[in-house]
């Protein structure tokens, strides 16, 4: 994998790790598992400096992240996903409490016309830490985005936003997002709207999680929210064809990768927690160990390939699909080994590790669960594209 590397990844990918090694040391996942507003104790940290200003175009970045002789935004797939693995190498949840344009930049940077996208960097890399929403999944449709419930019903020169959005990172405490909701029937009636939480009619509310609490997993409500014209992403400069569920489907493929480091970098931790605990496992508990470094980083190769495949502007559903239904299934396959390796009173004594156990069930439902996935693979196949890069 090394040999594969650019010095330019390799570069970052230090830098970040140096950041993700002060979460660890201080312990700061646990005490944001306990207390998720704890993130606004340690927003002078390293790390919130990454996220905060992670795939912002530099134009809009005072200081940006400079790291031996190269700078770097991480609009770059590929260095998206080697900074969020390394920083979920250092928490996950803490990396997902982190003010910063997370998924809705993404969808501001595929469709906002030059007078959003330079509104929505410009307040997110602003001095006061600015947290962001992406609202798509919904109670009764997940996040199926053509079936969308959420309506934007026309009122006088502007439109009415009414319906619920669901499993929502950080809405309850975030300042601006983006919510996707039905102008008209039918595909193309899908719009992406940006809106700031203190419009009134919007109303957020965290939802009590067993694992991950760092997201900060919220409900929406949307109560007659007044929109105007000019909030509808790419409603100028884009036709209806390329707005809405073209942002959400770019959106997706373009974080998935994201999402397949952030489990594979909790995966990388339990399984060097396992070795930490263990120091002189032998025999065939650390055959089991390395047998799953081993798969770790087969899939950790395979995710890089394809992320570098999305720089290069060749995105394919079932590739993306395959590395994260595999990322999610082995963050979870970790844990499990942990357990066994450590003893199932490692649960119970070990706080760290019972965290850990929790985050990564998240996994599996996140940017599409693990069936959805499968399907997209299955469709791969049944082409004769799956196995073609």
């Amino acid at each position: 994998m090394a040999a594969a590397e650019s010095d330019r990844t390799t570069v970052l990918r230090g830098h970040v790790a140096e950041a993700a090694a002060e979460l660890r040391a201080r312990g700061l996942g646990l005490e944001l598992d306990q207390d998720p507003t704890a993130i606004d104790r340690w927003l002078d940290l390293r790390a919130v400096e990454l996220m905060r200003s992670c795939t912002i175009p530099l134009e809009y970045v005072d200081e940006p992240i400079v790291a031996g002789p190269y700078t770097y935004d991480m609009t770059s797939c590929l260095e998206h996903v080697v900074t969020i693995e390394e920083l979920s190498y250092g928490d996950t949840g803490f990396m997902l409490a982190c003010p910063g344009p997370l998924m809705s930049g993404v969808t501001v940077g595929a469709l906002g016309d030059t007078s959003q996208r330079k509104g929505y960097y410009e307040r997110v890399a602003g001095r006061e830490p600015t947290w962001t929403f992406f609202g798509l999944t919904e109670p009764r449709k997940g996040s199926a985005a053509t079936e969308l419930e959420a309506t934007l019903v026309p009122e006088g020169d502007g439109y009415r936003l009414s319906g619920t959005k669901r499993y929502v990172g950080n809405a309850a405490f975030a300042q601006l997002g983006v919510v996707f909701c039905r102008r008209a029937p039918g595909p193309l009636g899908i719009e992406a709207v940006l809106l700031d939480t203190d419009e009134p009619g919007f109303n957020a509310e965290p939802i009590p999680t067993v694992g991950l609490r760092g997201a900060r997993i919220s409900h929406i409500t949307l109560d007659d929210v007044r929109v105007e014209p000019e909030q509808i992403l790419g409603f100028k400069t884009l036709k209806s064809t390329r707005r809405g569920l073209v942002g959400a489907i770019r959106t997706l493929q373009r974080f998935r990768p994201v999402l397949t480091g952030t489990a594979l970098g909790l995966a990388r931790a339990v399984l060097d927690h396992v070795q930490e605990q263990r120091p002189g496992i032998t025999g065939t508990d650390r055959l089991r160990l390395e047998e799953l470094r081993d798969r770790v980083a087969a899939v950790r190769q395979r995710n890089y390939q394809v992320a570098s495949a999305i720089d290069a502007g060749r995105v394919r559903a079932d590739h993306i699909a395959g590395v994260k239904t595999r990322a999610a299934e082995l963050a979870e396959g970790c844990t499990l080994l942990a357990a066994d390796l450590l003893g199932p009173g490692s649960l119970v004594t070990d706080p760290w590790l019972n965290k850990a156990y929790r985050d990564a069930r998240a996994f599996e439902f996140m940017e599409g669960t693990g069936h959805i996935q499968r399907l997209a693979v299955f469709q791969g196949v049944y082409k004769g594209t799956f196995l073609k890069d």
